[in-house]
Parts: C-alpha cells; structure tokens; sequence
C-alpha cells in the first residue's frame, strides 16, 4: 500500500479488483477514512496512526465496503457511518457499524448527503474547508469523473454500461447544488481528479446527458 501526499489518497500496488483509492480525510477534528480501500496491512496502519489514527470510517457505495470491519478492528473499533439504504450490501456485521438516512456529520465539518443512482445509498463527501482553503467533494462514482478531467457523468452499472434515467440524474444534480466545493475526487483510479469548477463541471455535464437521453 502506498499513502500520497496532500489529501492522503492512498492505493493498493499491485492493484486490487476495480483499483480502489481510499482518502484520509485529516481535519482539527479528527481523521475519517473515506473509501476504504481493499487491503490492509502493518506498514499502512501506522503511517495511518503517525498522521492521528482514524475517527471515523465511511465510502461512497457498497463498492468499498469489503474492508472496512478490518480498517475499523486496526483502530480500535472506529465507527463505520454508513447509509441505512445500503444496510443489505455490508457482508459482516460489526458493533462499530452505524446508519444514518438522507445525511450525515460524519466528523465535525465533514457531511456525507445520499444522492442515489448507482446504488440506492450513493454518497458523496462534502469537505467545505477543503484543502488549500477550497472546499472539495468527494464522489465515489456517485458522480463519475471522466478521462478529460472537466466533465462527470453517471451510470446505473458501470460494468454493463447500464445508464441512469433523467430523475435519477436530476436527483443527484439537485442534491449537490446546494453545496460549495471547488475540487472533486471520484473513485474508482487515481486519475479522478478535478482540481476546480467542479460545481459548473456537474451542471454543464447534466445538461449535456440529460439532452442525449432525450432524443
């Protein structure tokens, strides 16, 4: 495992399923683990407890749910913050685990909003503080940051290129709109990076998908 400067995404070599890249999130207040990624180790776990250890534990969609016990269990039974929508897609049950509904404070400053569309539960991370004093969202692939890195779009299943119909897609653009961020980073792969204008990238982006699926 690796860990990165800056906002600390850290990713799994050799690449693990989907390439996963989890983000500690550092903040005053404590640190949350946001998508975790899909393997843990000695080497890892305490660079983690060197930068302060984990507050807290939550992901975008089920997608990065599968080591989250085992990052909880690593930090003495950090709490897993998860949407009540996804509870089916948890595999192991644990007494870290917690629900919330339509949002969440998952840390002081750090709000997870259920946005739907990929999964029932698709999640976003609004970080208003953000890094460099800009706020951030992070997507998952709620919202998929796509290879021009100035445009998303959004899917039902990426795998089978299943698409999201228009309601689906209004509901998630209407659940962002409120928020202020600048940067965006999505998941799954560490190019998912939209380093500004994220909320005009979501907007123009939606217009555009909205007027294709129409025709």
């Amino acid at each position: 495992m690796e860990l990165e400067p800056g906002l600390a995404g850290f990713r799994c070599r050799p690449q693990l399923g989907i390439g996963p890249v989890g983000y500690l999130v550092s903040t005053p207040n404590g640190n949350l683990l946001w998508d975790c990624p899909s393997h843990v180790d000695g080497a890892v776990v305490e660079e983690v407890r060197r930068r302060g250890g984990l507050s807290a534990i939550s992901a975008s969609h089920p997608h990065f749910y599968g080591a989250m016990v085992d990052w909880s269990e690593a930090f003495a039974g950090a709490p897993i913050l998860l949407p009540v929508a996804d509870r089916e897609w948890a595999m192991r049950s644990s007494p870290a685990m917690r629900h919330w509904e339509s949002s969440a404070e998952l840390l002081p400053g750090l709000t997870a909003i259920r946005c739907g569309g990929h999964f029932e539960g698709s999640s976003v991370l609004h970080w208003p503080a953000g890094a460099e004093g800009r706020g951030v969202l992070f997507t998952g692939d709620t919202i998929m940051l796509v290879a021009d890195r100035r445009s998303v779009s959004f899917m039902r299943s990426y795998p089978n290129l299943i698409p999201l119909g228009a309601s689906d897609v209004r509901r998630i653009q209407a659940a962002v709109e409120p928020l202020r961020y600048d940067r965006m980073y999505g998941n799954p792969g560490w190019d998912k990076l939209l380093d500004q204008g994220g909320p005009e990238a979501v907007k123009r982006s939606a217009a555009r998908y909205l007027d294709r699926i129409s025709r």
